[in-house]
């Protein structure tokens, strides 16, 4: 009974619990436009089947319904697409009409970023945001594992954890370029038991987070299947019961895969729009795959082992994804970089690289190793954002 007295927003575990908050969030994203001395709000109303508030926006001088932001009700962030645009309210607020032109669909332009090779130290949540939106043409990474042993886990919860991977999300849809492509690395966990009592527990992270992927605008593409070898997953502990014991019921499968999920940020624009305006046709022509490519969503690759890290994944597996979904020149993003795989792999095959990583002792791995993988002469030319004086000793300008 306790809970019936709890909120839809409480009972959820919103970060927007009521509408006051919800007119804060709203009025924020007003200021940022210079326009809070014009419109004032309704009723904010929670959409609890898609998770959002909904905040009208009213002219303040005839109180007349103008647009309305539309905000994130787990995550607190304004969604701009589905929110109403400062150009289309200063229009209503001066009574403008439309001119007929206005509703042709304007041709799209391929938007070529101009990041150049970037470290950041930081939390990508806050990182993110300080991205020029459609600067990256593609993103690939691969997240903490979660694990609810308190020794290996930051997150109190799962649910937290999921909550972080929907902030990522959200924030990598608007630095994403038009139609480009989120590939991820994740798998289901195994939560050890407590006790002899007690039942150990696998979690499917990969079906939550492709909710979350849905849910925050891209489209899904592919799920392909990383293949380790056979005695790979002994290391789990999973199976060695029925391995000794034989009886129905205890079977479970020793753990040899994870997957890459692939996802396409939601576009108008089919994908041979991608190729056939990119202005740099020459690099398209040269970026075409070779033989010898993966022809089936089973990627057979060794795992890899690195001693200043205890979780990398091997840098055939970035290969092959920034070659499969990238150009030559394109910028390539990992927003949990560990020891910077991805800059490496990106590197190689002449990609521009923008590497992530809230650990200062693996950023400062990072831009050790990115003076081999760039020479003396490029380093000096890798931009660093939010990172702390260790660096210096780097010569990165």
């Amino acid at each position: 009974m306790a809970n019936s007295s709890k909120t839809v927003a409480e009972q959820r575990s919103y970060a927007i619990l009521n509408v006051d908050a919800a007119r804060d969030v709203a009025l924020a994203w007003i200021a940022a436009m210079d326009l809070e001395a014009a419109i004032s709000f309704g009723l904010p109303e929670i959409d609890d089947r898609y998770h959002i508030w909904r905040i009208p926006l009213l002219a303040k001088d005839r109180n007349t319904l103008i647009g309305e932001v539309v905000v994130d009700a787990y995550t607190s962030l304004v969604y701009e697409a589905k929110s109403t645009d400062k150009e289309m309210l200063e229009r209503r607020l001066l009574r403008k009409k439309e001119h007929p032109q206005s509703h042709r669909v304007r041709k799209k332009q391929y938007k070529v970023s101009t990041l150049r090779n970037t470290i950041a130290c930081g939390d990508s949540e806050d990182i993110l945001p300080q991205l020029p939106a459609e600067s990256v043409d593609l993103i690939f990474t691969s997240p903490p594992y979660y694990n609810a042993r308190p020794e290996y886990s930051e997150y109190i919860s799962y649910e937290e954890y999921l909550l972080k991977m929907r902030k990522i999300i959200q924030l990598s849809h608007r630095v994403l370029n038009e139609g480009r492509f989120f590939v991820i690395n994740v798998s289901p966990v195994l939560i050890r038991r407590a006790s002899r009592s007690e039942s150990s527990r696998r979690i499917a992270v990969p079906f939550d987070i492709h909710r979350l992927f849905i849910e925050e605008g891209f489209d899904f593409i592919d799920d392909i299947i990383w293949v380790k070898p056979a005695g790979a997953g002994w290391a789990t502990g999973r199976g060695r019961r029925f391995a000794a014991d034989r009886n129905p019921l205890q079977y479970k499968a020793v753990p040899v895969t994870e997957y890459l999920l692939v996802y396409r940020k939601k576009s108008a624009q089919l994908i041979d729009w991608n190729i056939r305006t990119h202005p740099r046709q020459d690099l398209v022509q040269a970026s075409k795959i070779k033989d010898g490519y993966e022809t089936t969503n089973i990627w057979r690759i060794q795992p890899a082992h690195d001693k200043k890290h205890p979780a990398v994944f091997p840098e055939e597996l970035a290969a092959k994804v920034i070659s499969y979904y990238s150009f030559i020149d394109d910028v390539v993003l990992d927003p949990f970089a560990g020891v910077g795989t991805v800059g490496l792999a990106a590197v190689k095959a002449q990609r521009r690289f923008v590497l992530i990583e809230k650990n200062p002792e693996y950023t400062a791995e990072i831009c050790q190793r990115a003076r081999i993988w760039l020479g003396k002469k490029e380093v000096e030319d890798v931009f660093l954002i939010d990172c702390p004086s260790i660096y210096e000793d780097y010569s990165f300008s």
